[in-house]
């Protein structure tokens, strides 16, 4: 890895323990620094490297000199919340995938709240890979084929397969959006 890698990767370490513990959303630290929540995101995930004018500016916000931002012990919080508004959508318009614990590195599962629109699917192909799925409908209805079979889910209605299995999702709903949570492991997202 590159220093300048390096550094972009410490400073977003940096950057989201220090917002984490002073309680600020990355829209509320963008709302104070007068940037995008999106620009808070892209530092966090060092995809961005702000310049130390940037950087300062941040830091007035929570409030932090420069050098107490590179001289404190970052230690790493074992329990990872994600807020709504943080979660991000891996998924599209028409179908939502927000990933808890999207940060985590390393993940064993992935544990997502999924929002189909109505008459929204996961197309015609039919999904196939490795590990094992389950949810739980949350809202509306849910049509699950796996392997040629099909069910229609209804709130509280649960499922769980093997994900080698060809399988596709759908909301056969033209009115109401349909809720799931569910989990996988290996995580696919």
């Amino acid at each position: 890895m590159s220093e300048a890698a390096s550094t972009s990767t410490e400073v977003a370490t940096r950057l989201r323990y220090v917002r984490k513990k002073h309680g600020l959303s990355q829209r509320e630290l963008a709302k104070r620094a007068g940037v995008t929540n999106g620009t808070i995101s892209l530092i966090e995930q060092s995809r961005v490297s702000p310049s130390v004018g940037s950087l300062k500016k941040l830091l007035e916000c929570i409030p932090m000199s420069l050098a107490e931002f590179f001289t404190f012990e970052v230690v790493e919080d074992r329990t990872v919340v994600s807020r709504r508004c943080e979660m991000p959508n891996l998924g599209s318009a028409s179908i939502e995938f927000y990933l808890a614990g999207a940060s985590v590195k390393d993940r064993n599962m992935g544990i997502m709240r999924e929002v189909y629109q109505p008459l929204s699917d996961t197309g015609p192909e039919m999904l196939t890979h490795a590990g094992h799925e389950g949810g739980v409908v949350v809202a509306g209805q849910l049509e699950l084929t796996v392997d040629g079979a099909t069910w229609l889910l209804d709130p509280g209605d649960s499922y769980y397969f093997e994900s080698r299995l060809p399988h596709r999702f759908r909301n056969p709903s033209a009115e109401h959006v349909c809720e799931v949570v569910s989990a996988n492991s290996p995580p696919t997202f």
